[in-house]
Protein backbone atom coordinates (compact mmCIF):
# COMPACT_ATOMS: atom_id res chain seq x y z
CA UNK A 1 0.00 0.00 0.00
CA UNK A 2 1.35 3.44 -0.94
CA UNK A 3 1.80 6.09 1.73
CA UNK A 4 -0.94 8.14 0.06
CA UNK A 5 -3.36 5.23 0.47
CA UNK A 6 -2.35 4.89 4.12
CA UNK A 7 -2.83 8.60 4.81
CA UNK A 8 -6.13 8.63 2.91
CA UNK A 9 -7.46 5.88 5.18
CA UNK A 10 -6.61 8.03 8.21
CA UNK A 11 -8.40 11.02 6.67
CA UNK A 12 -11.58 9.21 5.73
CA UNK A 13 -14.54 11.01 7.24
CA UNK A 14 -12.51 13.72 9.00
CA UNK A 15 -13.82 16.35 6.55
CA UNK A 16 -10.97 18.79 7.12
CA UNK A 17 -11.47 21.97 5.09
CA UNK A 18 -8.81 22.52 2.45
CA UNK A 19 -8.84 25.69 0.34
CA UNK A 20 -8.29 25.70 -3.43
CA UNK A 21 -7.87 29.25 -4.80
CA UNK A 22 -7.64 28.05 -8.43
CA UNK A 23 -11.12 26.63 -9.00
CA UNK A 24 -11.14 27.69 -12.65
CA UNK A 25 -8.51 25.04 -13.42
CA UNK A 26 -9.78 21.67 -14.71
CA UNK A 27 -7.11 19.75 -12.77
CA UNK A 28 -8.31 21.27 -9.51
CA UNK A 29 -11.94 20.48 -10.30
CA UNK A 30 -11.16 16.88 -11.22
CA UNK A 31 -9.09 16.32 -8.08
CA UNK A 32 -11.56 17.95 -5.69
CA UNK A 33 -14.43 15.95 -7.18
CA UNK A 34 -12.50 12.76 -6.39
CA UNK A 35 -11.70 13.99 -2.88
CA UNK A 36 -15.38 14.68 -2.18
CA UNK A 37 -16.48 11.32 -3.56
CA UNK A 38 -13.94 9.55 -1.34
CA UNK A 39 -14.96 11.68 1.67
CA UNK A 40 -11.34 12.61 2.42
CA UNK A 41 -11.62 16.39 2.75
CA UNK A 42 -14.18 19.17 2.42
CA UNK A 43 -12.87 21.34 -0.43
CA UNK A 44 -13.34 25.10 -0.17
CA UNK A 45 -13.09 26.40 -3.72
CA UNK A 46 -12.60 30.10 -4.40
CA UNK A 47 -14.20 31.35 -7.58
CA UNK A 48 -17.46 31.59 -9.50
CA UNK A 49 -20.12 30.00 -7.28
CA UNK A 50 -22.55 29.11 -10.06
CA UNK A 51 -19.95 27.60 -12.39
CA UNK A 52 -18.19 25.49 -9.77
CA UNK A 53 -21.47 24.35 -8.22
CA UNK A 54 -22.76 23.38 -11.67
CA UNK A 55 -19.65 21.26 -12.23
CA UNK A 56 -20.14 19.31 -9.01
CA UNK A 57 -23.90 18.99 -9.47
CA UNK A 58 -23.35 17.77 -13.02
CA UNK A 59 -21.17 15.00 -11.61
CA UNK A 60 -23.78 13.94 -9.07
CA UNK A 61 -22.40 15.83 -6.05
CA UNK A 62 -24.68 18.25 -4.22
CA UNK A 63 -22.89 18.52 -0.86
CA UNK A 64 -19.51 18.07 0.79
CA UNK A 65 -17.92 21.15 -0.78
CA UNK A 66 -18.07 24.94 -0.44
CA UNK A 67 -17.61 27.62 -3.09
CA UNK A 68 -16.76 31.21 -2.12
CA UNK A 69 -16.67 34.30 -4.31
CA UNK A 70 -14.37 36.80 -2.55
CA UNK A 71 -16.21 39.77 -4.04
CA UNK A 72 -19.55 38.82 -2.43
CA UNK A 73 -18.58 36.70 0.59
CA UNK A 74 -19.89 37.58 4.05
CA UNK A 75 -16.39 36.75 5.30
CA UNK A 76 -14.84 39.80 3.64
CA UNK A 77 -15.13 42.07 6.67
CA UNK A 78 -13.85 39.63 9.33
CA UNK A 79 -11.02 38.60 7.01
CA UNK A 80 -10.18 42.24 6.33
CA UNK A 81 -9.96 42.88 10.07
CA UNK A 82 -7.72 39.84 10.48
CA UNK A 83 -5.48 41.02 7.63
CA UNK A 84 -5.17 44.57 8.97
CA UNK A 85 -4.38 43.26 12.45
CA UNK A 86 -1.78 40.78 11.21
CA UNK A 87 -0.15 43.28 8.84
CA UNK A 88 -0.57 46.29 11.10
CA UNK A 89 1.29 49.29 9.74
CA UNK A 90 2.21 47.45 6.53
CA UNK A 91 -1.16 47.31 4.74
CA UNK A 92 -3.73 50.10 4.41
CA UNK A 93 -7.49 49.50 4.41
CA UNK A 94 -7.59 50.21 0.69
CA UNK A 95 -4.75 47.76 0.02
CA UNK A 96 -6.53 45.16 2.16
CA UNK A 97 -9.64 45.48 -0.01
CA UNK A 98 -7.53 44.80 -3.10
CA UNK A 99 -5.75 41.82 -1.52
CA UNK A 100 -9.06 40.26 -0.49
CA UNK A 101 -10.04 40.10 -4.16
CA UNK A 102 -6.96 37.97 -4.90
CA UNK A 103 -7.88 34.29 -4.44
CA UNK A 104 -4.44 33.35 -3.11
CA UNK A 105 -4.59 35.97 -0.33
CA UNK A 106 -8.25 35.27 0.39
CA UNK A 107 -7.45 31.55 0.67
CA UNK A 108 -4.52 32.04 3.04
CA UNK A 109 -6.67 34.33 5.17
CA UNK A 110 -9.31 31.61 5.46
CA UNK A 111 -6.64 29.30 6.85
CA UNK A 112 -5.04 31.93 9.09
CA UNK A 113 -8.38 33.01 10.58
CA UNK A 114 -9.46 29.43 11.28
CA UNK A 115 -12.16 29.04 8.63
CA UNK A 116 -10.13 26.30 6.94
CA UNK A 117 -7.40 23.83 7.89
CA UNK A 118 -4.98 24.16 4.98
CA UNK A 119 -4.54 25.29 1.39
CA UNK A 120 -3.31 23.77 -1.88
CA UNK A 121 -2.25 26.18 -4.62
CA UNK A 122 0.29 26.53 -7.44
CA UNK A 123 -1.41 24.90 -10.44
CA UNK A 124 -1.71 28.43 -11.83
CA UNK A 125 0.00 30.65 -9.26
CA UNK A 126 3.79 30.80 -9.07
CA UNK A 127 5.62 29.52 -6.01
CA UNK A 128 6.23 33.13 -4.95
CA UNK A 129 2.53 33.97 -5.18
CA UNK A 130 1.69 30.90 -3.10
CA UNK A 131 4.41 31.23 -0.48
CA UNK A 132 4.45 35.01 0.03
CA UNK A 133 0.96 35.39 1.59
CA UNK A 134 1.54 32.27 3.68
CA UNK A 135 4.74 33.70 5.14
CA UNK A 136 3.15 37.10 5.73
CA UNK A 137 0.02 35.78 7.45
CA UNK A 138 0.42 32.22 8.71
CA UNK A 139 4.17 32.56 9.37
CA UNK A 140 6.57 29.90 10.61
CA UNK A 141 6.38 27.82 13.76
CA UNK A 142 8.33 28.92 16.86
CA UNK A 143 12.01 28.15 16.52
CA UNK A 144 11.87 27.89 12.72
CA UNK A 145 13.35 30.88 10.91
CA UNK A 146 12.14 30.01 7.42
CA UNK A 147 10.00 27.54 5.54
CA UNK A 148 11.39 25.03 3.05
CA UNK A 149 10.06 22.93 0.18
CA UNK A 150 10.39 19.15 0.49
CA UNK A 151 9.42 16.29 -1.80
CA UNK A 152 8.22 12.84 -0.86
CA UNK A 153 9.91 10.43 -3.27
CA UNK A 154 8.21 7.04 -3.50
CA UNK A 155 8.76 3.91 -5.59
CA UNK A 156 6.89 0.77 -4.53
CA UNK A 157 7.62 0.50 -0.78
CA UNK A 158 10.73 2.71 -0.83
CA UNK A 159 10.23 6.26 0.44
CA UNK A 160 12.60 9.18 0.86
CA UNK A 161 12.41 12.89 1.65
CA UNK A 162 14.35 15.39 -0.48
CA UNK A 163 14.77 19.01 0.69
CA UNK A 164 15.04 21.91 -0.04
CA UNK A 165 14.02 21.64 -3.68
CA UNK A 166 11.73 24.62 -4.05
CA UNK A 167 12.07 27.63 -1.73
CA UNK A 168 15.51 28.65 -0.42
CA UNK A 169 17.92 29.48 -3.22
CA UNK A 170 21.22 29.28 -1.32
CA UNK A 171 20.64 28.70 2.40
CA UNK A 172 23.44 29.40 4.86
CA UNK A 173 24.53 26.87 7.47
CA UNK A 174 21.92 27.91 10.03
CA UNK A 175 19.10 27.73 7.50
CA UNK A 176 20.36 24.41 6.14
CA UNK A 177 20.37 22.96 9.66
CA UNK A 178 16.74 24.00 10.08
CA UNK A 179 15.83 22.50 6.72
CA UNK A 180 17.40 19.22 7.84
CA UNK A 181 15.51 18.99 11.13
CA UNK A 182 12.24 20.05 9.50
CA UNK A 183 12.63 17.38 6.82
CA UNK A 184 13.32 14.76 9.49
CA UNK A 185 10.11 15.63 11.30
CA UNK A 186 8.18 15.51 8.02
CA UNK A 187 9.59 12.04 7.35
CA UNK A 188 8.05 10.75 10.56
CA UNK A 189 4.59 11.77 9.32
CA UNK A 190 5.14 9.38 6.41
CA UNK A 191 6.18 6.55 8.75
CA UNK A 192 9.83 6.95 7.73
CA UNK A 193 12.42 6.52 10.47
CA UNK A 194 14.63 9.47 9.46
CA UNK A 195 18.27 8.93 8.58
CA UNK A 196 19.42 12.37 7.50
CA UNK A 197 22.31 13.09 5.13
CA UNK A 198 23.46 16.62 4.34
CA UNK A 199 24.86 16.34 0.83
CA UNK A 200 27.96 17.84 -0.75
CA UNK A 201 30.64 17.03 -3.33
CA UNK A 202 32.79 16.05 -0.35
CA UNK A 203 32.56 13.21 2.16
CA UNK A 204 33.84 14.11 5.64
CA UNK A 205 36.69 16.29 4.45
CA UNK A 206 37.58 14.57 1.18
CA UNK A 207 37.09 17.94 -0.52
CA UNK A 208 37.49 21.49 0.66
CA UNK A 209 36.10 24.96 0.10
CA UNK A 210 33.38 27.29 1.35
CA UNK A 211 30.56 25.10 0.02
CA UNK A 212 31.90 22.10 1.94
CA UNK A 213 32.39 24.15 5.10
CA UNK A 214 28.79 25.38 4.88
CA UNK A 215 27.36 21.86 4.81
CA UNK A 216 29.70 20.52 7.49
CA UNK A 217 28.75 23.38 9.81
CA UNK A 218 25.05 22.82 9.07
CA UNK A 219 25.38 19.16 10.03
CA UNK A 220 27.01 20.13 13.34
CA UNK A 221 24.32 22.71 14.09
CA UNK A 222 21.51 20.31 13.26
CA UNK A 223 22.99 17.57 15.43
CA UNK A 224 23.49 20.01 18.29
CA UNK A 225 19.89 21.19 18.03
CA UNK A 226 18.46 17.69 17.64
CA UNK A 227 20.71 15.07 19.24
CA UNK A 228 17.81 12.62 18.89
CA UNK A 229 18.27 12.46 15.11
CA UNK A 230 20.45 10.02 13.18
CA UNK A 231 22.27 12.54 11.01
CA UNK A 232 25.56 13.00 9.21
CA UNK A 233 27.29 15.36 6.82
CA UNK A 234 28.92 16.45 4.74
CA UNK A 235 28.44 13.40 2.49
CA UNK A 236 28.54 12.66 -1.21
CA UNK A 237 25.29 11.12 -2.37
CA UNK A 238 26.79 7.69 -3.07
CA UNK A 239 28.26 7.54 0.43
CA UNK A 240 24.87 8.54 1.81
CA UNK A 241 22.70 5.94 0.07
CA UNK A 242 24.96 3.02 -0.89
CA UNK A 243 26.16 0.72 1.88
CA UNK A 244 29.16 -0.62 -0.04
CA UNK A 245 30.39 2.85 -0.97
CA UNK A 246 29.78 4.09 2.57
CA UNK A 247 31.98 1.35 4.02
CA UNK A 248 34.83 2.48 1.77
CA UNK A 249 34.44 6.25 1.98
CA UNK A 250 32.95 6.90 5.42
CA UNK A 251 33.15 3.72 7.52
CA UNK A 252 32.46 5.66 10.72
CA UNK A 253 29.25 7.26 9.43
CA UNK A 254 26.25 6.39 11.61
CA UNK A 255 24.07 6.30 8.48
CA UNK A 256 25.99 3.34 7.01
CA UNK A 257 24.84 4.24 3.51
CA UNK A 258 21.16 4.01 4.39
CA UNK A 259 20.10 7.67 4.33
CA UNK A 260 16.43 8.28 3.53
CA UNK A 261 16.28 12.05 4.10
CA UNK A 262 18.55 13.91 1.68
CA UNK A 263 19.33 17.57 2.30
CA UNK A 264 20.70 19.42 -0.71
CA UNK A 265 23.14 22.33 -0.33
CA UNK A 266 21.07 24.69 -2.49
CA UNK A 267 17.90 24.86 -4.56
CA UNK A 268 19.79 24.20 -7.79
CA UNK A 269 21.07 20.84 -6.57
CA UNK A 270 17.72 19.98 -4.99
CA UNK A 271 15.64 20.76 -8.05
CA UNK A 272 17.97 18.84 -10.35
CA UNK A 273 18.24 15.96 -7.89
CA UNK A 274 14.55 15.27 -7.40
CA UNK A 275 13.80 15.56 -11.13
CA UNK A 276 16.60 13.12 -12.03
CA UNK A 277 15.29 10.56 -9.55
CA UNK A 278 11.72 11.15 -10.73
CA UNK A 279 12.36 10.99 -14.48
CA UNK A 280 15.21 8.48 -14.70
CA UNK A 281 14.64 6.49 -11.52
CA UNK A 282 10.89 6.06 -11.88
CA UNK A 283 10.00 7.56 -8.50
CA UNK A 284 6.80 9.44 -7.79
CA UNK A 285 7.70 12.97 -6.66
CA UNK A 286 5.00 14.45 -4.45
CA UNK A 287 5.39 18.08 -3.52
CA UNK A 288 6.69 20.62 -2.91
CA UNK A 289 5.46 20.23 0.65
CA UNK A 290 6.02 23.47 2.55
CA UNK A 291 7.64 22.65 5.89
CA UNK A 292 7.64 24.85 8.98
CA UNK A 293 4.46 26.91 8.65
CA UNK A 294 2.03 27.25 11.56
CA UNK A 295 -0.69 25.81 9.31
CA UNK A 296 -0.16 23.79 6.14
CA UNK A 297 -0.04 25.44 2.73
CA UNK A 298 1.21 23.39 -0.21
CA UNK A 299 2.61 24.54 -3.52
CA UNK A 300 1.81 22.51 -6.63
CA UNK A 301 3.99 22.43 -9.71
CA UNK A 302 2.34 24.26 -12.58
CA UNK A 303 3.00 21.13 -14.63
CA UNK A 304 0.91 19.00 -12.25
CA UNK A 305 -1.96 16.72 -13.20
CA UNK A 306 -5.15 15.98 -11.27
CA UNK A 307 -3.54 12.99 -9.53
CA UNK A 308 -0.73 15.23 -8.28
CA UNK A 309 -3.33 17.62 -6.86
CA UNK A 310 -5.11 14.72 -5.15
CA UNK A 311 -1.91 13.39 -3.58
CA UNK A 312 -0.65 16.74 -2.36
CA UNK A 313 -4.06 17.47 -0.87
CA UNK A 314 -3.96 14.21 1.06
CA UNK A 315 -0.56 15.22 2.43
CA UNK A 316 -1.72 18.75 3.28
CA UNK A 317 -4.77 17.44 5.12
CA UNK A 318 -2.58 14.92 6.94
CA UNK A 319 -0.31 17.75 8.11
CA UNK A 320 -3.39 19.58 9.41
CA UNK A 321 -4.61 16.43 11.14
CA UNK A 322 -1.21 15.93 12.79
CA UNK A 323 -1.22 19.55 13.99
CA UNK A 324 -4.59 18.97 15.65
CA UNK A 325 -3.39 15.84 17.46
Amino acid sequence: MSIIDTLAQQLNGTQLKIVFPESEDDRILEATLRLVKERLVHPVLIGDVSQVTAYFNGNGIIEGFTVIDPSTSDLREPLKEALLDRRKGKVTAEEADDLLLQPNYFGVLLVYAGYADGMVSGAVYTTADTVRPALQLIKTKPGITRTSGAFLMEKAEHRMIFSDCAVNIDPDSEALAGIATGAADLAKMFHIDPKVALLSYSSKGSGSGPAVDKVAKAASLAQEARPDLLLDGELQVDAAVNQVVAMKKVPQSPLKGQANVLIFPNIEAGNIGYKLVQRLGGYDAIGPILVGLNKPVSDLSRGCNADDVYKLTVITASQALADKA
